[in-house]
């Protein structure tokens, strides 16, 4: 039986580029949403000339990350023709996304306000770097000033204070501002199903990645202490950390006392977990630096894939840190289908990293592979709003399309 495709029938118009509306597009077009991509003529998404590294036929590997599932139409919106087929295109679609600044929609006559009068049922939904509101809302936003600004960067780096903080190797406020817009107009959509009225979806980078301080924000609010950079140990469990092994390192995951017992026994040091230093884990916070330096003694004994066959069938959550090679050809992650491979009308077979989601009866899926600049301009404008061949022809010498 062919799976069904839930999102099949909505129709999402992406102005987006680069990163968090692109992915927000992304996973709604693995359950079958109908993605059409609007990007400038000549130039299209950013992200398309964001390299190295390109595929040998020059292609981004950063802009096909998140823009699968698409179809790319080119359309010049500084131009009173742009703007007006997009009105047309907005007008037949469900869902609308975009991350232009604040208001520059407005300024063209296709915000919010003017195009609901027009269609009652739509859903918009803009991200920005700090949202619709408050007083950063005119500045543009990026995903490592959202990090430095939003706070994650002082809790991630070396521990102490001397040391440099860092962002994350992923653009994660971009990332969290897409996973929020996409479950926001799958919200959105169910109500406008429901009633018949749409409404204005404001995502903002800011917001995301406060959100994502989870623990740390609520440890601040609850206690008033400013929580500090920890390196790679965690700030209330010990030992929940990354411990160097004879060939690498290995993450440990000790998240209570029994399991520091059994952790014990396999170091062969029973007489730890009874030490008052050490038995509960409030007394092992509290004396971290001891603990981890008998740690960093024994872990250096053995390689860490000598520790994982020891520590997990005893109980012990651990496992190596993999470099991006090792992890994207780790057999769980084969098996989880997270690797994955599409044909590409220019490349052959394009690499894809596979829909995360698992559903039983709708599961998401890659049906197409990332288009190219303007492949599906004459396919859209002839199957939504009924262009013919000569009017595609002339908005195209016109430089409209």
């Amino acid at each position: 039986m062919i799976p069904q495709a839930v999102l099949s029938g909505v129709t999402i118009l992406d102005l987006s580029r680069v990163l968090a509306g692109p992915f927000a597009a992304m996973l709604l077009g693995d359950f079958g949403a109908r993605v059409i991509k609007i990007e400038r003529p000549g130039l299209g998404d950013d992200t398309r000339q964001w390299g190295p590294p390109f595929t040998k036929s020059g292609i981004s590997a950063y802009y096909l990350c998140a823009n699968r599932n698409k179809e790319s139409v080119t359309l010049n919106l500084k131009r009173p023709e742009g703007r007006a087929i997009l009105r047309e295109l907005a007008l037949r679609s469900h869902v609308l996304l975009e991350n232009f600044h604040a208001g520059a929609m407005d300024r063209w006559g296709l915000g919010y306000d003017a195009l609901r009068r027009l269609h009652p049922a739509l859903v918009y939904c803009a991200i920005t770097g700090y949202g619709q509101t408050g007083p950063y809302r005119d500045r543009p936003g990026y995903d490592n000033v959202i990090e430095a600004m939003g706070g994650l960067m002082s809790i991630t780096g070396p521990p102490g204070d001397s040391g440099a903080p860092y962002k994350a190797g992923v653009a994660v406020a971009d990332i969290a501002a897409g996973m929020y817009a996409a479950l926001s107009i799958l919200a959105a959509l169910r109500h406008s199903e429901r009633t018949g009225t749409g409404q204005y979806i404001d995502i903002s980078l800011m917001d995301a990645q406060i959100s994502w301080l989870a623990n740390a924000a609520s440890a601040y609010l609850v206690s008033g202490e400013p929580p500090r950079r920890y390196g790679n140990d965690h700030a209330s469990i010990v030992p929940y950390q990354a411990v160097a092994t004879q060939d690498g390192w290995l993450m440990l995951a000790v998240g209570n006392d029994r399991q520091f017992a059994v952790l014990c026994q396999v170091l062969g040091r029973p007489e730890w977990s009874s030490d008052e230093r050490f038995a509960t884990n409030s007394a092992r916070v509290g004396h971290r630096a001891e603990l981890n330096r008998l740690l960093e003694t024994e872990f250096a004994r053995r390689t860490s894939q000598e520790w994982t066959e020891a520590l997990l069938p005893a109980g012990v959550p651990c496992g190596p840190v993999n470099d991006i090679p090792d992890a994207l050809s780790d057999p769980q992650v084969a098996a989880r289908g997270m690797v994955q491979s599409i044909a590409h009308s220019v490349m052959g077979d394009v690499p894809q990293i596979g829909p995360a989601p698992k559903l039983s009866l709708t599961p998401p899926a890659i049906r197409s592979a990332p288009p190219l600049l303007g492949e599906h301009t004459e396919k859209v404008l002839t199957e939504l709003l009924g262009y013919d061949s000569d009017r595609i022809r002339r908005l195209s010498q016109d430089g409209v399309i």
